[in-house]
């Protein structure tokens, strides 16, 4: 059976899972054979495995640190709210259905279980499990029945490694704190805490540290500093959101709506030198971008309704009408249609009137369609042409189906093969300047990046050769193996394989 380790914080965002996908990498560098897991992800940024099922992208990213393939073992269970007191609950996968906050947490020992299932075969088949928490184990009101902290370190017997973030300040009183409130149990679970996001010259800190360290009896096994490396954590959005650069060679403004998901899909413009990605919440700050993306969304109907009241619809309108590059992707090609239809309350119920910029109607059914997919984009034209035939791929998950009414001038975006059902079946529609897709990571091969940005500099009527592309994968490969030079320049890794194989 593998051994474990558990990577838990004082607080979100304290940086448990750039932690956890570090170590997943530096065990898989050393020869080990690493896999992720979190019990339990809330997030709405999420991942159809091959076998067509759902996990939190999160432990996708961990995966590709430890150099696995995904799997919803490494994510038994996945919330994904829908408004701000419920969420539809994922397990093993599938979707069992909406929950309230109340009832999900009256529910979840229940999935005890599947969890320890699920961990229990990762185990019969990997050297090194490492466990990422949630939130904080010394959340008092959560921890009745916990799953995803204490409770599943106990299970597991994984020794703990306490993650706090001095760049919001109070590091001190954050591990003390989480300690202290903790039972002499699972204090003494904790075998290193790790200050995470430091700035400055470590050396005034160390009488802290000391300190901390005689009044917990516990070691700190390292000061990691804060960290520019551009990885996929699921708690650096709001980083993203609010480090946005101003207007570059080429500027892509994505209408940040409030339930915003898979977000992950435009990252790969981030890493494209000459290139500036903004996230817009408000038309004063929409500007005057190359192109617009409309992303998705656990809500499309309450996210147009937003768009529709706050003023971005009629000014992404306008932008259309002018001729600017207008990009929708799941729910956002959604709300390009004329119409959504919710008959059995999906979401909201009811019918709200779309953008208007598709001749397309969506109509909300129960069943998820989860798949990947891949294939090619037909003849595109309009100011985009350059994807003509190109190769694409990426997966699905929605709740709507879209149908394209017979316009003679809408085109299909692309021609694809479901792999899961091994069918094929178009994608998209695209009509003037407005294209759409329900394919998450559409933009990531560089074939298809490097166009865009291309048609957008022609457009525009600049040099291209003065942008530069990546292959996002590669750079991806190359940001895994930054994280864990970083990690083993500033934790002691010696120690932590001591704490691994002791355990608990």
């Amino acid at each position: 059976m593998a051994k474990s380790i558990m990577v838990q914080g004082t607080m979100s965002n304290a940086g448990k899972s750039l932690i956890t996908a570090g170590l997943c990498r530096i065990f898989m560098q050393d020869g080990y054979k690493t896999v992720p897991f979190k019990s339990q992800n809330m997030a709405l940024n999420s991942y159809i495995t091959e076998e067509g099922l759902e996990m939190g992208r999160a432990q996708v990213m961990q995966a590709e640190a430890a150099g696995v393939k995904p799997s919803v073992l490494m994510n038994p269970i996945l919330l994904k709210p829908t408004n701000d007191t419920g969420s539809q609950v994922i397990v093993n996968g599938e979707v069992i259905g909406n929950m309230s906050a109340r009832d999900y947490f009256a529910y979840k020992s229940s999935l005890f279980g599947k969890v320890m299932e699920a961990y229990n075969t990762l185990a019969e088949d990997n050297d090194i499990i490492v466990i990422e928490g949630a939130g904080s184990p010394a959340e008092i009101n959560l921890k009745a029945d916990d799953i995803v902290n204490m409770g599943m370190a106990k299970r597991a017997k994984a020794p703990v490694l306490l993650v706090g973030d001095i760049d919001r300040g109070g590091v001190f009183a954050q591990i003390y704190g989480t300690v202290m409130l903790l039972e002499e149990e699972e204090q003494n679970m904790i075998k290193g805490f790790i200050v995470n996001k430091f700035r400055g010259d470590k050396t005034i800190l160390d009488p802290g540290v000391e300190m901390l360290e005689n009044k917990v009896g516990i070691s700190c096994v390292g000061v990691a500093p804060f960290m520019k490396i551009d990885i996929e954590d699921e708690d650096s959005l709001s980083e993203r959101f609010s480090n946005c650069t101003g207007p570059d060679l080429i500027d892509i403004a994505v209408i940040r709506i409030p339930r915003i998901s898979n977000f992950t899909d435009f990252y790969v413009f981030e890493s494209i030198s000459g290139v500036s990605l903004r996230y817009v919440d408000k038309v004063s700050d929409l500007k005057n971008p190359d192109m617009i993306i409309i992303p998705g969304t656990k809500n499309t109907m309450k996210d147009l309704l937003w768009m529709r009241q706050n003023g971005l619809e009629a000014a992404v309108l306008k932008e259309a009408r002018s001729g600017k590059v207008i990009f929708g992707i799941c729910g956002g090609f959604q709300m390009l249609g004329e119409s959504i239809e919710d008959p059995d309350t999906v979401e909201e119920g009811g019918f709200i009137r779309g953008m208007g910029l598709l001749p397309l109607t969506t109509v909300f059914e129960g069943g998820k369609v989860r798949t990947r997919i891949k294939g090619r984009f037909g003849k595109v034209e309009g100011v985009l042409s350059n994807l003509s035939g190109l190769e694409l791929e990426g997966y699905e998950i929605h709740m709507g189906r879209s149908r394209v009414s017979e316009d003679e001038d809408v085109q299909t975006m692309s021609f694809v093969n479901d792999m899961v059902e091994n069918e094929d079946k178009t994608d998209g529609a695209f009509l003037n300047n407005v294209y759409g897709t329900y394919v998450h990571g559409v933009f990531d091969k560089e074939e298809v990046s490097k166009a865009i940005i291309t048609s957008l500099a022609k457009n525009k009527g600049i040099d291209a050769k003065n942008i530069g592309t990546v292959d996002y994968k590669n750079y991806k490969e190359q940001q895994y193996d930054i994280l864990a030079d970083t990690l083993r320049q500033y934790l002691d890794i010696d120690e932590i394989y001591k704490i691994l194989e002791a355990g608990v």
